[in-house]
């Protein structure tokens, strides 16, 4: 099948089939927050995926209103997902954004299911349900509500501060199932954030999510990813991370380092190209072996962070296994075993 423009003009050139997804609409808006992204409105015909290799994962099944992101990470591995709808994985990924526009009364049917047995479902996990796009579409109320009504367990993990916009539901929620809520925040650094994360809120207003989600009885961890090979990864660059995390009340943080999928990779590569060229053979050598950076690195990086949250108070990432922190489900092909990143 495939993409058949509704409404709203000629659909864009290379449109092509939308696997489990029926017809097209595709429309823009002419408001600043808004202008040069492209909407392509689906109707999908499942919302609920099993996660590849779940057995690897803490979690088997997950919900993704929207394929595409506006927080334009340049180093985000879900760039490569828009080649199968023959979309480009740089400014394409950025700013084609694919809406599952009937997500809650679909959800809300399946879990209605016979067949469904009420396993844990994590959202964010592929891009962030609380991007830009959120704010107009509204999706993740009717979803919560979906899930609060079922007291289905779920989690969700997110840069985005519209979450906040959901509290009262998500409040809701927690009082009838377990409710996992994770921020991802990297690092602190001003400089780095507008460059790798220019879609995003500022890690300080992410900071805030985690105080408020704390101050309501809901605990809230912290991804502290990507940490960024010779641009975020100083001693005192993690040390001013993990301080933030810790006075904004996390209950855990979980460090993972930048890894470079196919499809990242040659965005970030091209990026760093253009903002740092002298890290160019430095990176080139630290990810001679594929997507992730050597075990001795990841491990150098992990060990500091773990320390410095112990030295400020952080409890420990596995406190309850209904709080286990949502994140990226790894490929199914033979990898370093490291969990991923939004």
């Amino acid at each position: 099948m495939r993409w058949d423009n509704l409404v709203d003009g000629p659909a864009t050139s290379g449109d092509s089939a939308l696997f489990g997804m029926s017809a097209v609409t595709t429309r823009t808006f002419d408001t600043p927050e808004f202008r040069g992204i492209t909407f392509h409105e689906v109707r999908a015909r499942s919302i609920l995926n099993r996660v590849p290799g779940a057995s690897r994962m803490p979690f088997e099944w997950t919900v993704n209103p929207y394929r595409g992101c506006t927080h334009a990470c340049v180093y985000c591995f879900a760039r490569k997902t828009h080649s199968y709808l023959d979309l480009d994985t740089g400014l394409g990924f950025d700013s084609q954004i694919v809406v599952k526009v009937n997500a809650p009364e679909l959800l809300r049917r399946q879990l209605a299911s016979r067949q469904w047995q009420g396993a844990h479902i994590a959202m964010g996990t592929n891009v962030d349900c609380y991007q830009r796009a959120e704010g107009r579409y509204r999706l993740m109320p009717g979803i919560i509500s979906a899930l609060r009504d079922h007291a289905n367990p779920f989690s969700v993990l997110t840069k985005g501060t519209l979450i906040l916009r959901d509290l009262d539901l998500l409040v809701q929620a927690a009082e009838v199932t377990d409710v996992g809520i994770s921020v991802s925040v990297g690092f602190t650094d001003h400089e780095l954030w507008r460059t790798v994360e220019p879609g995003t809120p500022s890690p300080e207003r992410r900071l805030d999510v985690v105080r408020t989600f704390t101050e309501h009885g809901i605990d809230c961890g912290v991804l502290m990813a990507p940490v960024i090979p010779f641009l975020g990864d100083r001693p005192d660059q993690l040390r001013a991370t993990v301080r933030a995390i810790a006075a904004a009340g996390a209950t855990s943080v979980t460090p993972l380092v930048l890894h470079l999928r196919p499809g990242a990779r040659e965005w970030f590569m091209a990026w760093l190209c253009e903002h740092h060229p002298h890290l160019v053979a430095r990176y080139e050598r630290l990810y001679a072996e594929g997507a992730y950076a050597p075990k001795w690195y990841q491990r150098r990086i992990t060990r500091h962070v773990h320390e410095l949250a112990a030295e400020f108070g952080i409890g420990p990432a596995d406190r309850g296994s209904h709080r286990r922190l949502p994140v990226r489900p790894e490929p199914v092909a033979p990898e370093p075993t490291q969990l991923t990143l939004l």
